[in-house]
């Protein structure tokens, strides 16, 4: 199903975005980056704005990106230059405005742990603002660009925090058995739970990223050639009491506020895995996932899929699970 908007606007410069006349867009505005995060459910009546800024500025450990800029292009350039950050967060995809909307993260990293400084026109005062990441209420896939600044900032440049002084984050996801696997010389850990540095000498970020790369590749579906919109659920967090309830020893991690448990187990384990509707699918191999299987899947099949799953999870555990995929 296709969709469309009133408008669609590109800008490529902030003088273009400074003198826009927003009271003559139709309304509402939508700020669209990748759109990998987007599920449209119907046409949308408004005005979709992409900020296609794509400039770069740098010095030896902070990168000034345009929003524009892909994502992943960043992590690719960083790791081959020996720089660390990002490379827990390669093939994310998406661009770099949207990375510090969504706090996007993966394998034990968010961008919020890299972000220095956030440029923005404020709608709200006319006139462009630089905002500390420390300001912006980051938590797990959430900022106040989605809450309570919604529609007022439109992200126009980020500011990223590099280093040379190797920064390996392993524990999680499978990364170090993936790199014992590929021989990188990694010590199985000890019974304190520690690792010797020498055993990660042969590690660098262009190591990792490779390596990251191969663990989704293995298992998420490649966008350009099965549509999805990413990750579909938010892993959810629980109380102590609650995941003593769980049966079946689930993966989990103790996090603020409580007990995070992969909502692709508490999937599986409702028998979910590869489950169709029409054209929706709950991806076989991953089942945080709903694919469009047959390029045709509507909306509306996507939505019933997404509401089986939450419904199923819900009598099951009485845990509800909330979509990351934001529903326009």
């Amino acid at each position: 199903m296709k969709v469309s908007c009133a408008l669609y606007l590109e800008v490529e410069s902030e003088q273009e975005l400074h003198t826009l006349d927003w009271d003559a867009l139709p309304g509402p505005v939508m700020v669209l980056g990748g759109g990998s995060n987007l599920l449209f459910t119907k046409d949308f009546p408004g005005t979709v704005l992409h900020i296609a800024l794509r400039h770069c500025e740098r010095s030896e450990e902070f990168w000034t990106l345009g929003a524009g800029v892909v994502f992943d292009d960043f992590c690719a350039q960083a790791a081959a230059e020996g720089l660390w950050g990002p490379e827990n967060l390669s093939l994310i995809p998406g661009e770099c405005g949207a990375s510090a909307v969504q706090n996007i993260g993966a394998y034990g990293v968010e961008v919020k742990d890299i972000l220095a400084d956030i440029r923005a026109y404020d709608r709200a005062e006319g006139r462009f603002v630089h905002i500390d990441p420390a300001t912006c209420g980051y938590g797990y896939r959430t900022s106040k660009f989605k809450t309570e600044w919604k529609g007022r900032y439109i992200i126009t440049a980020v500011t990223y925090r590099l280093s040379r002084e190797p920064r390996p984050v392993l524990d999680y996801g499978g990364i170090r058995k993936a790199l014992e696997n590929r021989s990188f010389g990694l010590r199985p850990q000890d019974d304190n739970n520690c690792h010797s540095e020498q055993s990660e000498e042969s590690l660098t970020p262009q190591v990792i990223r490779d390596t990251i790369i191969g663990i989704r590749r293995e298992k998420l579906p490649d966008p350009a050639v099965t549509g999805s919109a990413g990750s579909f659920f938010c892993n959810p967090v629980v109380s102590e009491e609650v995941f003593r309830r769980i049966e079946g020893n689930p993966p989990h991690y103790e996090v603020a506020g409580g007990i995070k448990i992969p909502a692709a187990w508490l999937i599986e384990q409702c028998g979910f895995k590869g489950v169709r509707l029409g054209g929706a699918q709950v991806y076989p191999r991953q089942p945080l996932v709903i694919v469009n299987a047959t390029g045709k899947a509507s909306p509306q099949e996507i939505i019933g899929l997404e509401k089986q799953v939450i419904d199923a999870v819900r009598e099951k555990y009485g845990i509800t699970l909330h979509p990351e995929v934001e529903h326009v």
